[in-house]
């Protein structure tokens, strides 16, 4: 299992439409083989920054099987100019 995580800065004042947006959105990340379930954190120092996790069965998953995928497409279309910058995703495995 692969973890992806995703550090997301809002641009002020859109954190709304973005959560409303991101309701929409999350149905097309949830299609994708492979994909085994998300969650979104409302960071409360900083009411404008999240962070995504997303469990995914490999890295390909993600990478391949949604990045290259329609329903990125709609993903991207309905949330990328929501964020400032644009965020950085990293993966993570298991240890323990």
């Amino acid at each position: 299992m692969i973890l992806e995580v995703a550090t997301l800065n809002v641009r002020e004042g859109q954190t709304a439409d973005f959560e409303a947006a991101f309701a929409i959105a999350q149905q097309y990340i949830a299609q994708i083989e492979g994909y085994h379930g998300h969650q979104l954190q409302r960071c409360l120092e900083n009411s404008h920054q999240y962070l995504l996790l997303v469990q995914w069965e490999s890295l390909e998953a993600h990478t391949i099987g949604f990045r290259q995928s329609p329903q990125y497409q709609e993903w991207r279309r309905l949330l990328h100019h929501f964020y400032d910058p644009f965020p950085t995703v990293e993966h993570y495995e298991t240890v323990l």
